[in-house]
């Protein structure tokens, strides 16, 4: 016959097997977490080359013009190489997008060529400055992140460090220049037990008389080369 300890000790197992699968509540120090974050931010900064993506939670608000998603790399000349989505007129449009010196060029669909464009004009930012100069950038960002705390959560076999605060809005616009250059952004974000990004948040007014917009962003430091130049074919805007 087994004893009640025995019998208590095989009914705790499975709680305590199922509550290492979740989100935790373990909460860290938000010094701690600014400490780790600006070592992070720093670790970005330094690098030649960084892989980037950021794509909308959702959907945007019905009747925006703007930035749906972009993937690709850059470095800090600034400089930007990949594909960009962009919701206008009421459908998506996609390109191969090369932005460097200040420039942006575009290539749609199937056509042969690049062509210059004004993301501007489709209520979006040049890739370029996602990346931007050192300290600019998505990497200014993490360096003035309030913080308001920090806990820990599961990501499938990793435990990561979730820390939850606000950036200011005129950062925020220098990435997205329709962004309320006025108010705060709520950020989290969440860092590997190396203190190496794995995501990050922003929520707030991206886009003037419409809902709130969520934005997810990686970022990550890259060995491979960082070369980027203008395309030798181009037609005219």
């Amino acid at each position: 016959m087994r004893s009640p300890r025995r019998l208590l000790g095989l009914l705790l197992v499975p709680a305590l097997l199922a509550g290492c699968t979740g989100g935790g509540e373990e909460t860290t120090d938000p010094d701690t977490a600014a400490t780790r974050l600006e070592s992070a931010a720093t670790a970005l900064a330094d690098a030649e080359r960084l892989d980037f993506s950021l794509a909308v939670d959702g959907e945007l608000p019905s009747g925006v013009q703007g930035l749906e998603s972009a993937k690709g790399f850059g470095n800090r000349t600034p400089a930007f190489d990949g594909d960009v989505t962009i919701a206008t007129g009421g459908t998506s449009l996609s390109a191969e997008v090369v932005a460097v010196d200040g420039q942006v060029w575009a290539k749609l669909g199937f056509s042969p060529d690049f062509f210059t464009i004004d993301p501007a004009e489709y209520g979006a930012p040049d890739p370029a400055q996602l990346i931007g100069l050192p300290g600019e950038g998505i990497v200014s960002l993490l360096a003035e992140v309030d913080v308001a705390k920090a806990s820990q959560e599961r990501d499938g076999k990793d435990v990561l460090t979730a820390i939850t605060g606000a950036v200011p809005g005129d950062l925020v616009a220098a990435l997205i220049p329709s962004a309320d250059a006025a108010a705060d952004f709520d950020v989290v974000v969440r860092l590997t037990e190396d203190d190496e990004i794995r995501d990050v948040t922003l929520t707030g007014g991206f886009y003037p008389d419409a809902d709130e917009v969520t934005y997810v962003v990686t970022v990550s430091a890259s060995s491979e080369s960082s070369t980027i130049e203008a395309p030798v074919r181009t037609g005219g805007a």
